[in-house]
């Protein structure tokens, strides 16, 4: 009587024809076999590729490259450009070569299109940049750009313009001189020379501001050469 309901798993299995607990094992090829999808739509910067071989650098080479059944990149033409900008003689790959051809060119523009259409947490980003920039981490490894982190933490031009009015609604106008950086680097540096605190802000009216940071260092002491 039931025997034509659909579970959850038989349902996808219809659907895709695939079970779904039978996952590709990764493996190591060289990196000058494999051949890149002449199709590809996707296309890489010097820039970009500079990053991710930073990335790689960094954290190692943890998100393998998706390949058919001869070689032929699927996913991950930016990662074999960095690695063979670093010189890695063999990568990590996948091969999935159960797709077909229509499905091969489909998931090149999926693998790509599915990341794009993800949002930020704007708040928790904020949040975990500070929390590296007080560990003194090296941010330029996450792939933001300095006027990216700007605009995040909210010293980009258009947020630093109101100092003074800054200053004002901390009640601290005479006492404290807010320094503006503009980019991690040379904020890093003042944090070292000078010994720098980071401080959350909030208005006069107690609410927290939705974007920034106030950097502050004591004016009259450093002014007198007092620590």
């Amino acid at each position: 009587m039931f025997s034509d309901i659909l579970t959850p798993k038989r349902w996808w299995r219809k659907l895709y024809g695939v079970h779904m607990t039978n996952f590709p094992e990764t493996k190591t090829v060289s990196t000058d076999s494999l051949i890149p999808y002449a199709m590809n739509s996707r296309t890489h910067s010097d820039k970009q590729v500079n990053q991710i071989a930073a990335s790689i650098k960094e954290f190692g080479f943890l998100n393998p490259v998706i390949i058919d059944g001869d070689n032929g990149i699927i996913a991950g033409h930016g990662r074999v450009l960095a690695a063979k900008k670093l010189e890695m003689l063999e990568i990590p790959v996948i091969e999935a070569s159960h797709l077909n051809e229509a499905q091969k060119k489909a998931f090149v523009i999926a693998d790509n299109k599915l990341a794009m259409n993800a949002g930020w947490d704007e708040k928790r980003l904020f949040s975990e940049i500070n929390s590296l920039l007080d560990d003194e981490y090296n941010i330029a490894v996450i792939g933001f750009d300095e006027s990216e982190i700007a605009k995040i933490l909210g010293t980009d031009s258009e947020e630093i313009a109101g100092e003074i009015e800054f200053s004002q609604e901390i009640g601290e106008s005479n006492n404290y001189v807010v320094l503006v950086f503009r980019n991690d680097l040379d904020w890093l540096a003042a944090q070292t020379h000078f010994d720098l605190k980071t401080v959350y802000s909030k208005r006069a009216n107690g609410k927290p501001w939705s974007k920034g940071v106030g950097r502050v260092l004591d004016g009259a002491k450093y002014i007198t050469g007092q620590k």
